[in-house]
């Protein structure tokens, strides 16, 4: 999942008529066959205090089959809510596990999107922010509860990101050191309260490394992250 902020003012009931009455078919013709690719939104609801729905889109993959190239059809769907926190406006952007190495471009696009649906125009929906400090208090306040730590923006020669797993967690004088030469990017951090172990970085992609269902990943994700946003 990736979280991202609506930045425009837009009531939810004037959303759900600008998404509901969304469809865009594109011809693709390869081969001598023609195809229309569809992106549309399906499934949209009031839930809650938000809105939740399906980004449907329709693309063309390339396999390799026999020594020559064969397109296939596929749809991606894509679970999204739009949900109001405390004067502000969040979208969480759901990508199916089967998308495994794209889950970047395809939430990002799905966000893109809908910013062109709704305010016409890209930017008007912004990745989340989560900062350095709050996930420095975040392990801070529970270290036992920390099972990973990634550091970027290092100060070190040739160092790109270091990381602290397992014993080296509860080593202060380790950490400290990190901290001194970098920030921490990425923290795999257990919610006891939830039975959920996940994963937050600074722009706001957030994993579970636990098997949940979708509600509880979610009410997670609600109570837990969003309060993180700066």
């Amino acid at each position: 999942m990736k979280i991202f902020e609506v930045k425009e003012r837009m009531e939810l009931p004037l959303m759900a008529r600008k998404l509901r009455d969304f469809r865009e078919e594109e011809p693709y013709e390869s081969g001598g066959k023609k195809l229309e690719l569809r992106t549309e939104i399906l499934d949209l609801k009031m839930e809650g205090e938000g809105l939740a729905g399906v980004f449907s889109r329709d693309f063309v993959l390339s396999r390799y089959y026999r020594r020559g190239v064969v397109e296939v059809p596929v749809t991606e769907e894509v679970p999204f809510w739009i949900r109001p926190f405390r004067g502000r406006t969040f979208l969480l952007v759901l990508a199916p596990s089967r998308a495994r190495g794209v889950k970047k471009l395809l939430t990002n696009y799905v966000a893109n999107k809908l910013s062109e649906i709704l305010f016409l125009r890209t930017g008007a929906i912004v990745e989340g922010r989560i900062t350095h400090e709050t996930l420095r208090k975040l392990h801070e306040s529970n270290p036992q509860a920390t099972k990973l730590i990634w550091f970027d923006d290092l100060d070190i020669p040739n160092v790109g990101k270091v990381a602290l797993a397992g014993s080296a967690l509860a080593d202060s004088r380790l950490y400290r050191e990190y901290l001194e030469h970098g920030k921490i990017w990425y923290a795999v951090f257990e919610f006891r309260k939830y039975h959920m172990v996940v994963g937050i970085t600074r722009n706001c992609v957030i994993t579970t490394f636990s098997r949940v269902e979708l509600g509880n990943f979610l009410e997670c994700v609600l109570t837990e992250i969003l309060p993180l946003i700066s």
